[in-house]
């Protein structure tokens, strides 16, 4: 099993490690038939790369690795254990988040189709341009209610 990546937002990252210390499983953990959040199951897209080159796509300028502009916000310390593994939250940039809000729903189609195409997909099977599409309109939907919220966009990672 690979990397696991889930999104959600939050009004800031007290709420976040407020949210981590009530679950164990991440913010898609469902508690009866909700999830504990408004979150996004991000299957294998991590945040800096293969989600920063649809954002790259919407902006329409070139891919650079900070272009998401993450930043580690839990658990405290983690970042200076080199022999931690995870779980761990990371913040997106506004930026990243007012990016995928503002794209317009006509161009999800076309974004998803050129997204489906990146290298870093060429491994997985399932990454044809209506999966790809499913998986933009979630990620629009979430940045679009948080930054209506005025929230933040937080990406949890597991090993």
């Amino acid at each position: 099993m690979g990397v696991l990546y889930d999104y959600f937002r939050a009004p800031d990252d007290e709420a976040v490690a407020k949210l981590m210390a009530a679950t164990d499983g991440g913010p898609v953990v469902r508690e009866g038939d909700s999830p504990v959040g408004d979150a996004v199951d991000g299957k294998g897209i991590d945040p800096p790369v293969v989600l920063g080159k649809v954002v790259s796509f919407a902006l329409d300028v070139p891919w650079t690795a900070d272009l998401i502009g993450e930043r580690l916000v839990w658990p405290d310390g983690a970042g200076e254990d080199p022999e931690y593994e995870g779980p761990w939250v990371v913040v997106l940039g506004e930026r990243a988040r007012d990016a995928l809000a503002k794209i317009p729903d006509d161009r999800l189609p076309g974004l998803a189709d050129r997204w489906s195409h990146i290298e870093e997909l060429s491994l997985y099977s399932d990454t044809q341009p209506e999966v790809m599409l499913s998986h933009l309109q979630e990620f629009v939907g979430l940045a679009r209610r948080a930054r209506t919220s005025g929230e933040s966009i937080y990406c949890w990672i597991c090993l």
